[in-house]
C-alpha cells in the first residue's frame, strides 16, 4: 500500500521517554493518592492497555483528566531528559523524499514536541496534532484524516501503544506496531496486523 500520509506517535515512538514519564508518574501518584508504578509493577503494567493500568493504579476515571494534565505539567522540567530514538531523522528524511507527509499525533504538549524534535526535523512535519486527550486519539485521527485532504486508507499510524492500536481501528486507518515502546512488544504484537518495527528506519520498507 502505498501512504499518503504518515502519522507517529510521540512518547515512546520517537522519544525515549518512559524513564522521564515514570518519574513523573510517581510524583502525580502522591499529589492524586493513586498507587505508584514501583519497579516491581512495571513488568505487569507494560503488558496492559491504558484503561488496565488505570484501574491497576487505582486512578479513579473521574480524575483522569486531571491527572493527565498535571503530568503534562510535571514533564516540562524533564524535558531536557528526553531524547530522540536512533533513525528519525533518517526516516523523517526518507518519508518526505517520497512525497509522504508527516504528522504527529499525541496526547503531548506541542511544545514538548517541537523542542525535543529540534528546528530541522521538526521542519519536515506536516501536521501537529498535539495535546489529545487520553482516550481521545480516534477522533482526532479522524480529524486529521479530513484536515490533510485524505482518504482513511491513504493513511499509516506509527505507535507503541494498545491505545494508539485500538484508536487506529476505530478511525479507520492502519496501523504500524513498534518494539521499543512502552508496551511490552508480545503484549502490542497481539493488536498489530503486521510484524512491529524492529527499528524506526525499518518503516521504510513497509511504506
Amino acid at each position: 500500500m502505498t501512504y499518503r500520509l504518515v502519522a507517529f506517535d510521540f512518547d515512546g515512538t520517537l522519544a525515549d521517554s518512559l524513564d522521564s514519564f515514570l518519574a513523573a508518574l510517581s510524583e502525580a501518584s502522591r499529589l492524586h493518592g493513586f498507587r505508584d508504578a514501583t519497579p516491581d509493577l512495571r513488568p505487569a503494567l507494560r503488558g496492559m492497555s491504558a484503561r488496565d493500568i488505570i484501574r491497576a493504579l487505582d486512578v479513579p476515571m473521574w480524575k483522569v483528566p486531571r491527572v493527565t494534565i498535571d503530568m503534562r505539567r510535571l514533564m516540562r522540567p524533564r524535558i531536557a531528559q528526553v531524547m530522540l530514538f536512533p533513525g528519525v531523522d533518517e526516516t523523517f528524511d526518507a518519508l518526505a523524499a517520497r512525497g509522504i507527509r508527516i504528522a504527529i499525533a499525541t496526547s503531548n504538549t506541542e511544545e514538548i514536541v517541537r523542542d525535543r524534535l529540534g528546528p530541522r526535523i521538526g521542519a519536515r512535519v506536516d501536521h501537529f496534532a498535539c495535546g489529545i486527550p487520553l482516550f481521545g486519539k480516534a477522533r482526532r485521527l479522524r480529524a486529521l484524516v479530513r484536515e490533510a485532504g485524505v482518504r482513511a486508507d491513504e493513511v499509516l499510524y506509527v505507535g507503541d501503544e494498545i491505545r494508539d492500536a485500538d484508536a487506529a481501528r476505530r478511525a479507520h486507518i492502519a496501523f504500524q506496531g513498534v518494539a521499543w515502546g512502552y508496551t511490552a512488544p508480545d503484549a502490542l504484537q497481539a493488536h498489530c496486523a503486521t510484524p512491529l518495527l524492529p527499528r524506526l528506519d525499518a518503516l521504510i520498507d513497509r511504506v
